[in-house]
């Protein structure tokens, strides 16, 4: 009897195995009837369907079992306040007002040069001498003549002191005297510009004329002098910084080929607004013990035009704008211990921005918990999750 029900079981299974092997994909597949293989893939449809509601139901009940699910991960950082110097800056180049190439002021021969390149003067050393063209001579004959009529005026005087003779002939011999030493004075002047010499103390820097050339009075260059002791550095500024950039503020002056930062002051701030650009005048004092600053070097200027001692920074990447203009940052409140909070959109005020940092002047206090990454992915009144936070600097 075991034997029969096992040979049925058997038989069995052996129908069974064989009814699947017929079912299968790959049966059908191999045997090719259309209509069986258009049957089975509506079958294997209506399966499918029915497994994507039985997951679609699952989702549902999850969102509401997972209250973590679908809130943003953030990262904040915590408002302090700190000083806040915002520096303005500019390009100028370096200069100096002992800085000139001289010419002469007579026409005539260059006979003489009496230094050379790299040479230090003092001011009022003679440098060159222009022949004079004769006026020596002249001066001399003129000298003759002014003292015949000074013997000739004193000996009047005494006459006319011991009223002897004529006023008229005093008068005369006096204005004789007069306009002859008023001669040889302008001659005397007239010689004294054949003498080329140094405006003020410093170092020959060029000689461009040679000796023996011919010069003409205020074309001719003749050498160049500087003196490298009164340097400084001339910009321009935007107007709109004519009430901060002001005598006596600070400046770090860098000279990028010296590989040189001085730091210095605002010597002088012009009074006139140049009006084909709207801007005006500063002068930068430079120290140059050293002498290593030359005239006509570039420089990077940084101003220190705005101070303040109790300022709330952040990164200028957490601000955003809404359509009426209105400055806002996100901020997480009643954060529970497991990180967790609400994002509250609080509206600001700015100031002054300097580099990629932007002064905050209304809206936020000291220790608000401001939203970093992922400022720009949440919403006012969501809840946000803080995986970390650090301390702005």
């Amino acid at each position: 009897m075991k034997y029969i029900y096992l040979l049925i079981i058997v038989a069995a299974l052996s129908v069974s195995c064989s009814e699947k092997k017929k079912n299968s994909v790959e049966y059908l597949i191999e045997n090719g009837n259309l209509k069986t293989l258009r049957e089975k893939r509506g079958e294997l449809v209506g399966e499918q369907q029915a497994i994507n509601d039985k997951i679609k139901l699952l989702d549902e009940k999850i969102k509401t079992v997972d209250t973590t699910k679908n809130v943003p991960l953030i990262t904040t950082f915590k408002t302090k306040t700190q000083v806040f110097n915002h520096v303005l800056e500019l390009q100028g180049n370096v200069t100096t007002k002992n800085l000139l190439t001289i010419t002469p002021e007579y026409n005539g021969i260059l006979t003489h040069v009496y230094v050379k390149e790299g040479q230090k003067v003092t001011k009022g050393q003679t440098l060159a001498k222009i022949d004079d063209g004769g006026l020596s001579q002249q001066l001399a004959q003129l000298k003759i003549q002014a003292e015949l009529a000074k013997t000739t005026y004193e000996r009047q005087q005494r006459l006319w002191e011991q009223n002897i003779g004529s006023e008229i002939q005093y008068l005369q011999s006096k204005s004789t005297y007069q306009s002859q030493q008023e001669a040889v004075n302008q001659l005397y002047q007239q010689i004294a510009k054949t003498t080329v010499k140094a405006p003020f103390s410093g170092t020959i820097d060029d000689i461009i004329t040679e000796q023996g050339s011919v010069v003409a009075a205020g074309q001719s260059p003749l050498m160049r002098i500087v003196n490298l002791d009164n340097m400084y550095i001339e910009t321009e500024v935007p107007e709109s910084y004519v009430s901060n950039v002001t005598k006596g503020k600070n400046v770090s002056v860098n000279i990028p080929v010296l590989g040189q930062t001085i730091e210095t002051k605002i010597r002088q701030a012009g009074d006139f607004i140049n009006p084909s650009n709207r801007t005006f005048k500063i002068e930068v004092e430079i120290p140059n013990k050293d002498k290593a600053i030359k005239p006509n070097l570039s420089a990077r200027l940084k101003i220190n035009d705005y101070t303040s001692e109790k300022a709330i920074l952040i990164p200028q990447s957490v601000v955003s704008e809404n359509a009426e203009g209105e400055q806002y940052v996100y901020v997480v409140n009643d954060k529970n211990e497991k990180g967790i909070g609400t994002a509250e959109r609080i509206i600001i005020k700015t100031g002054k921005t300097q580099g990629d940092i932007i002064e905050i002047l209304e809206g936020l206090s000291s220790g608000a918990e401001i939203i970093q990454e992922g400022a720009r992915s949440v919403r006012d009144g969501q809840s946000v999750e803080v995986i970390n936070y650090e301390t702005k600097n």
